[in-house]
């Protein structure tokens, strides 16, 4: 009880530092692409290589090399978040790692720890398996179907070893797939990289908020969204819906803490949401 009632105090400081400073002037304007934002990664470990996801008449596949194994988790989360936003940043698909591991940490909000179960283990982990896996996306309606295929990078170099303070002599890089680059500088899903580092112990919640602040930007009436279908698009893995709605708006709340103009309420139907402020207000990313 007492490390719940802290963790909601960090949450609630946080995000009052966050309504004190808009996202740009406090050089944390950051960017997701709409392709991982309207269906989202595995939250945790999966068995096989194909992962799917359905929101509406969208399906995110996932394939992995089944040597390599799906991503999951919060860190594959917070890695796209930042090469998004990178590569919205410098305009290139060629996007630098840095010099050393604990570097590329610290810009993640990670704190680097050794050991088996270590957050540099898990990091070296969850990005071979992010980088290693291709995307597939359909769009079907009536009886038209779109789909693309895309792996995320072209090209991904780590030079990671020994000490993660250690500099190698060249510098670990990520070159993204060209399809995948027009997906993220085009039409990218502005976020506030402070919420995503304030929620990201949990894989759903970063989940939630991403899609909730997207979802917002282009509400025009109030919609219900029905239970199932948000179990859908988030929470695969639950026996039964009524889980799932207890493990979600446990999570909402969270998000609702750090995004605190989100104008949702939970019915008996599924979840309400009115159009709200977006958590990145348009002329501030203009």
């Amino acid at each position: 009880m007492a490390n719940s009632q802290k963790s909601a105090e960090v949450l609630i400081t946080q995000a009052l530092a966050i309504e004190d400073a808009a996202a740009k002037d406090a050089g944390a304007l950051g960017f997701m692409a709409r392709a991982m934002v309207q269906a989202t990664l595995p939250h945790r470990k999966v068995e096989g290589n194909e992962f799917s996801r359905t929101n509406g008449n969208y399906t995110l596949t996932i394939l992995a090399p089944s040597k390599i194994g799906l991503p999951y988790g919060v860190i594959p989360r917070l890695l796209l978040a930042w090469l998004t936003t990178e590569a919205v940043k410098t305009q290139h698909r060629e996007i630098e790692l840095g010099d050393s591991l604990s570097g590329f940490m610290r810009e993640l909000g990670m704190i680097p720890t050794g050991g088996r179960w270590g957050s540099v283990t898990r990091l070296k982990e969850q990005t071979k398996r992010l980088f290693g896996s291709t995307i597939s996306a359909m769009y079907q309606k009536g009886n038209g179907v779109a789909l693309v295929n895309q792996p995320l990078a072209d090209q991904a170099v780590f030079w990671w070893d020994g000490h993660p303070d250690q500099a190698g002599l060249w510098k670990s890089n990520v070159t993204l797939s060209e399809r995948f680059f027009r997906e993220v500088i085009d039409r990218p899903v502005p976020i506030d990289m402070r919420a995503i580092k304030a929620l990201k112990k949990s894989p759903m919640a970063l989940d939630i908020y991403t899609w909730l602040t997207y979802r917002t930007s282009y509400l025009k009436n109030p919609v219900t969204i029905p239970w199932q279908v948000l179990a859908m698009q988030f929470g695969s893995g639950y026996s039964e819906v009524r889980f799932f709605k207890r493990a979600f708006l446990e999570e909402m709340r969270k998000v609702v803490t750090v995004y605190g103009d989100a104008k949702v309420s939970a019915t008996d139907e599924g979840l309400m949401v009115k159009p709200s402020l977006t958590h990145i207000p348009k002329q501030i990313i203009r």
